[in-house]
């Protein structure tokens, strides 16, 4: 049978836009669809405009640092609609990018909500093409629980579009995102609480890691709250919120911002028109090279839940194009050794196991910390510290795991990933020459473990 496309992809996220493009690449006859914009949750509503926002929050602790180095500064002033515009502006140009990469590589672009009408055949705004191959991109959504009051609560979408900074911020929840806005809040100048029902956020990352964010950020004068949870939330008559906790407690609030979970985006899909099946959790469920239960079908990125990073979708997208057009350089995707950061104030950057993992997995486990006063700080009032942690295996002398609190943490850890990628041991640090003076010399100084 003679198809429309070789395939067809729902969602212009970065996993979808580089599926399709390396695919058209290949010589594949390629379709997109996307009904919001082009770039998906990173570009638009994620990683890119919160870092934008991060700088922004960052500026206020360089103002007040500046002093100690000489200069003195009239009160410094902030502007959230001029940040905001500007951040509207960039992403615009990020998505005349996107759109510009597909064109240019032959795909065809359908601005419209996707359909799937049966295992070869799709529905854009009334419209229907068929193809051998369609790839679900269509990414995840931020939930906000069904609590009474649920409608006065936002989510990172409509945080990036706040007419005004709020005075009195809630961040619920205790993963990256609430941890990474409550710092751009904070940073910003709103009175900023993080309240999470757990004894302590970042469940998943090294435990000393979470500890030292926790100094970090109390130190900062951020109102933390955990084993905390809302019970409903009442706006008064003034516009602002009453917040009702389970314990009995009230808050006042101008903005209550959820940061709890992001459910598969599913959404009059058309699933029902074929075979494939979700798991447990809601999301597409997919074999090792991305292919449903619907062998027409594939699904990768934020979709599947797998590991829900921008990078990732990349690398899967570039693995879908390979196996299907370009075999001969197909190569599955490692999900070893993932390298992350946080965009926390202070920064995290994190890659390989984390202590708890290593001991868990039966590793002879050695451990190597440093907590210090960074240098740029000694002309400071600052007392901010940063950690690094080395997790390594004492009887290969590899390391397992390393981690960092503190300014660039995601640009240090980047090259380190590469190292420990490469079965690094110990000893290769130990016996790499510090560039001198920096924070990352810390990393090669490390001779004495603090456990084992």
């Amino acid at each position: 049978m003679a198809y429309d496309f070789d395939l067809y992809v729902i969602g212009a996220g970065s996993g979808g836009v580089r599926a399709a493009r390396f695919a058209a690449g290949f010589g594949a006859k390629v379709g997109v669809a996307e009904s919001r914009y082009l770039g998906g949750t990173c570009v638009n509503v994620g990683c890119v405009p919160k870092k934008l926002l991060v700088y922004g929050a960052h500026f206020a602790e360089d103002f007040e640092q500046a002093s100690g180095f000489g200069w003195t500064l009239d009160e410094a002033q902030f502007d959230w609609s001029t940040l905001i515009a500007n951040k509207d502006r960039e992403i615009n140009r990020l998505n005349g990018i996107y759109r510009n990469l597909l064109v240019n590589s032959g795909v065809t672009l359908h601005e419209g909500h996707a359909k799937i009408v049966d295992p070869h055949q799709i529905e854009v705004n009334g419209e229907r093409f068929t193809a051998k191959n369609i790839l679900i991109a269509t990414g995840g959504w931020p939930q906000i629980p069904d609590i009474p009051g649920h409608e006065h609560a936002i989510s990172s979408n409509q945080a990036f579009f706040l007419k005004e900074l709020p005075k009195r911020v809630l961040v619920v929840g205790g993963g990256y995102i609430a941890v990474e806005f409550a710092g751009i809040f904070h940073g910003l100048g709103a009175q900023t609480t993080l309240l999470y029902r757990g004894e302590l956020f970042l469940r998943g990352f090294d435990g000393s890691v979470r500890k030292h964010l926790q100094e970090e950020l109390t130190k900062r004068g951020m109102d933390l709250q955990f084993n905390a949870d809302i019970e409903r939330i009442d706006k008064q008559a003034d516009g602002s919120l009453k917040v009702t906790l389970k314990d009995g407690r009230q808050l006042e609030a101008d903005c209550v911002f959820y940061a709890t979970g992001r459910r598969p985006m599913l959404d009059n899909l058309g699933l029902e028109n074929t075979a494939v099946k979700l798991d447990k959790k809601g999301f597409v469920e997919v074999d090792e090279q991305y292919q449903t239960a619907e062998p027409s079908i594939l699904a990768l990125g934020d979709v599947i839940g797998r590991v829900q990073l921008t990078p990732v979708a990349l690398a899967e997208g570039m693995a879908v194009a390979r196996r299907l057009f370009k075999p001969e350089q197909y190569r599955p995707v490692d999900y070893k050794m993932i390298p992350t950061a946080v965009f926390s104030l202070p920064n995290i950057g994190t890659v390989g196991l984390t202590e708890e993992e290593a001991r868990d997995a039966g590793h002879d486990v050695v451990i190597y910390e440093s907590r210090f006063r960074p240098m740029k700080l000694t002309l400071t009032e600052c007392q901010e510290r940063t950690l690094m942690k080395l997790v390594v295996d004492g009887k290969s002398d590899k390391v397992l795991g390393c981690h960092m609190v503190g300014p660039d943490a995601g640009e240090i850890v980047q090259g380190l990933a590469i190292a420990l990628k490469a079965g690094a041991t110990k000893r290769h640090f130990d016996e790499t020459i510090g560039v001198h003076p920096t924070a990352a010399e810390e990393f090669v100084t490390m001779r004495t473990p603090v456990a084992g």
